[in-house]
């Protein structure tokens, strides 16, 4: 396992899913971890669980104010901010396109696209004056394949993911290591609230064949070592074998 012993990660979205069990790996690791999302109660009990090493700011990443207080918070509590990875993110309603209303639709982009943006711009300067950081997206399949009834998830993840690219485009000469993950599938409640729509064939799929949590877990952490950076500036899937391989999932 990759020490980060010394390390401070801010994660969003680690209520639940993919960012408590991010939040659980990285404390393994020996990471400071800040911790991130909109259910206050979840997040405190998950914080209380993780003991010493992790401290918790309840709030929407959609609002650009609180994502400036939560990254100020980070750097007062900790010192310091190396690692940021984007998890935060919500596919509600889920709907046709002339079903939804213009404001649900909005929600879902503000979200998944403009709060990554949002916690990237706020944590970059003090990154590029270190000269060194690290940033990685969580981002989907769904980002280059336009399914039914997933109009604003397929959108926003799809800007995600360039976004990604822009940031290695713009940052990578200043140290600042970007990458996205697609994890495919996964058993969250995310996935149940897909399955519970009946719509598309992702809804139609066994739950055994979505991955635990924790894989794209592991495979974030392993993204922060040295044997991911022929990969630097990608998007990394999980649905590749040869890279479950290299996270040793299987």
């Amino acid at each position: 396992m990759i020490n980060l012993s010394g390390k401070t990660v801010l994660i969003t979205g680690a209520s639940q899913g993919i960012g408590e069990a991010t939040a659980k790996t990285f404390v393994q690791a020996g990471a400071n971890v800040m911790l991130t999302a909109r259910n206050s109660d979840k997040l405190e009990s998950l914080n209380n669980e993780l003991g010493d090493n992790a401290e918790c700011f309840a709030g929407d990443i959609s609002d650009s104010s609180f994502v400036g207080s939560l990254v100020d918070f980070c750097y007062a509590h900790y010192g310091a901010l190396d690692i940021l990875i984007n998890n935060a993110g919500t596919i509600s309603p889920i709907g046709l396109i002339h079903e939804i209303k213009p404001e649900e639709w909005s929600n879902v982009i503000d979200t998944n696209l403009k709060g990554v943006f949002y916690t990237i711009n706020s944590v970059l300067p003090k990154m590029i004056k270190k000269g060194a950081g690290i940033i990685l997206n969580v981002s989907s399949g769904a980002a280059h394949n336009p399914l039914s009834a997933w109009s604003h998830y397929c959108s926003s993840k799809a800007g995600a993911a360039m976004l990604t690219q822009c940031l290695h485009t713009e940052y990578n000469k200043f140290g600042i290591r970007a990458m996205g993950l697609s994890p495919g599938t996964v058993a969250t409640q995310m996935q149940l609230e897909i399955k519970e729509s009946g719509i598309n064939q992702v809804s139609k799929l066994d739950w055994n064949a979505h991955i635990p949590a924790d894989w794209p877990a592991k495979a974030l952490l392993w993204m922060c070592g040295p044997e991911a950076n022929e990969f630097v500036g990608k998007e990394i899937s999980l649905r590749d074998e040869a890279i479950r391989k290299k996270v040793k999932l299987i």
